[in-house]
């Protein structure tokens, strides 16, 4: 996966954001446990954007079958990121806060990502 992400590499909605730095795919699961994360910390404080969608299906052949019996079935979904590309944003928590949440939350990821605010996108 070549190149940086073009669309979806700024804060639209929210105040903060984490932002990630390497290609992967990321798979449903893992958006699920970092939304849990987040959420936790927001509550009702706060509100939470997902920017991110898993829409590719990825596939596996059944073990032992034969060549020309057609695609194998979804196995799970998963989302192709780029660097640059904003996964998440929050609006309404502290940012000492939000930096923890996010700390959390990019644990659950495979790739690295940066925490990001929308005073360091403006300047």
């Amino acid at each position: 996966m070549k190149g940086k992400a073009v669309r979806g590499n700024t804060i639209s909605f929210g105040i903060f954001g984490i932002k990630a730095l390497e290609p992967s795919w990321i798979t449903s699961r893992q958006i699920e446990a970092c939304r849990r994360v987040l959420i936790r910390y927001v509550r009702r404080t706060g509100k939470l954007w997902i920017r991110i969608f898993p829409d590719k299906p990825v596939t596996f052949r059944p073990a032992e079958s034969r060549m020309g019996t057609g695609k194998g079935s979804v196995e799970y979904w998963v989302f192709p990121t780029r660097p640059e590309k904003i996964l998440f944003e929050i609006t309404g928590l502290t940012e000492s806060r939000a930096r923890e949440a996010f700390r959390i939350a990019s644990s659950k990821l495979p790739i690295k990502t940066r925490f990001v605010s929308i005073h360091d996108s403006k300047s």
